[in-house]
């Protein structure tokens, strides 16, 4: 039977993987820099990935259970990385619209802020994944 508590595992695949294969076309972008496609796909990950990674940080905080000694440990860690992965994500997501609703995708300075955020966001998200996955494999998962 399904229980809002199931939200969040199916949930928590969509932000790593659509930040992470946004990043890297922007990765890719900057030594092909004659296909804009690869940023502009990249920008249109980032936007998803951020919807998506809000949306699953709302589900870990409200519908997943609480949990007591090491594991509390690993959760509050967990939920801290994630905290900072869903804040990096969203300023680097609104950086770019902004440019790009400004037309200042020219201007080289924003862009590359909103890279480098993009870029430790997309370590923040892997950090947590870990995390997440020692949550579930250590202390989640019978035997």
């Amino acid at each position: 039977m399904f229980t809002l508590t199931h939200l969040h595992p199916m949930l928590v695949h969509f932000p790593i993987a659509l930040v992470a294969a946004g990043f890297l076309l922007e990765l890719v972008y900057l030594f092909c820099k004659k296909e804009v496609c690869l940023t502009k796909a990249g920008f249109y990950l980032l936007i998803l990935g951020a919807l998506a990674a809000v949306i699953t940080w709302l589900s870990g905080m409200f519908f997943t259970a609480k949990m007591e000694g090491i594991a509390g440990q690993v959760r509050e860690t967990h939920e801290l990385l994630a905290t900072i992965s869903v804040v990096l994500i969203v300023i680097a997501a609104a950086i770019r619209i902004y440019a790009t609703v400004k037309k200042m995708d020219d201007k080289k300075v924003l862009k590359n802020i909103a890279f480098i955020i993009y870029g430790l966001a997309t370590l923040s998200v892997f950090a947590t994944g870990y995390f997440g996955g020692t949550l579930v494999y250590n202390y989640m998962m019978p035997l």
